[in-house]
């Protein structure tokens, strides 16, 4: 399904507050996202408790429950597991990766909140939730009549909401909050055509327990498998490049301020290409799109980032250009900085 409108965590909460409370709705996103979390956290919100559904490992008597005999006639006996005498949240976790049978079987229990004989408590709310066919996950066409039955929403990752919410849950490390900080852009990322990891808000989280586990003095064969194990490629090897600068205190701004160099030694190309990036990171952050905006700090600013680009330059040209280039999400720094970059380093700007 196509994703005309997408929702933050914080947006798609009041969403479901409204809505999902007349309303069975369906929430589209990426794996990892946090689908299941903001389903948890609407539960508690509304006071009910949350039973899941996993769609993708499903049997039809595990929804439909199995017949006995009574007298001269059957009747079928629901699962325990939605067998409730107060309402409820029905969480029907990857709905569409569950079989064809099993989807249809849905369709009673979403519109008329009915298993067979059995009908699901007064004020049970029902939501489903999956991932896209694009995702490279496990996922089946829904069916029209089934997806005529619900309101759907698609969420997206949001790097501020999901810092707020890692500083009140004060258990994520700091080295994954002091990074996500720097390189919100590494949250998430569109998940690969082929069999890699790749980086979601999971996967930082889970990351993150695994340095509490180590400490800080894992070893760096173990932070390398670790991190590749975990996040895509190119954000593995810059967290790595990361933490180099936390332990050996390299410092952006003092590399601006001239009052430290770029690190040379063929050993350290990791931590150069992290503070290219982290430099190009805070040139989108920080520099005005139009000209006339420019005041005194973003001068200083442009003035000090061109002068450490000539420098990088000498060192390689190659992560010098990745820092002025366009990225793969299209993004560029302003034209009014790229057209001073091309007046003052034309060895630089014409390898674009």
């Amino acid at each position: 399904m196509n994703a005309a409108i997408q929702l933050s965590p914080n947006q798609a909460f009041e969403f479901l507050l409204h809505v999902a409370v007349v309303r069975p709705v369906f929430l589209w996103g990426a794996p990892g996202i946090g689908k299941t979390a903001l389903v948890t956290r609407f539960a508690e919100e509304v006071g009910l408790e949350c039973v899941s559904l996993l769609g993708s490992q499903l049997a039809p008597e595990d929804l439909l429950g199995i017949p006995k005999i009574e007298g001269e006639c059957s009747r079928f006996y629901p699962p325990a597991n939605i067998v409730r005498h107060d309402p409820f949240v029905l969480f029907l976790d990857e709905l569409n990766a569950a079989s064809h049978e099993i989807q249809k079987a849905f369709y009673s229990l979403i519109l008329e909140q009915r298993v067979g004989e059995y009908r699901l408590p007064p004020g049970t709310l029902v939501i489903g939730a999956g991932n896209r066919a694009k995702d490279a996950a496990i996922v089946k066409p829904m069916p029209s009549a089934l997806i005529n039955r619900l309101v759907h929403i698609h969420l997206k990752a949001d790097h501020r909401q999901w810092l707020e919410w890692a500083r009140q849950q004060g258990a994520i490390h700091p080295w994954v909050l002091d990074y996500i900080q720097l390189r919100p852009d590494h949250l998430w990322s569109e998940p690969p055509k082929h069999e890699e990891p790749f980086s979601t808000p999971r996967a930082w989280h889970m990351l993150s327990d695994a340095l509490h586990s180590f400490g800080e003095d894992i070893a760096p064969e173990l932070l390398e498998a670790l991190t590749h194990g975990l996040l895509t490629p190119a954000h593995a090897g810059q967290f790595k490049g990361f933490l180099k600068q936390v332990r050996q205190q390299h410092a952006l701004t003092a590399i601006l301020k001239g009052d430290a160099r770029w690190p040379a030694e063929p050993k350290d190309r990791d931590l150069l290409y992290f503070l290219a990036q982290s430099l190009r990171g805070r040139l989108l952050k920080e520099l005005p799109d139009q000209e006339t905006a420019v005041g005194a700090e973003h001068r200083k600013l442009s003035l000090q980032a061109k002068d450490r680009l000539k420098d990088l330059a000498r060192i390689s040209v190659e992560i010098a250009q990745t820092v002025v280039a366009e990225d793969d999400a299209g993004r560029r720094l302003p034209d009014w900085f790229l057209v001073e970059v091309a007046r003052d380093l034309p060895r630089l700007a014409g390898r674009g």
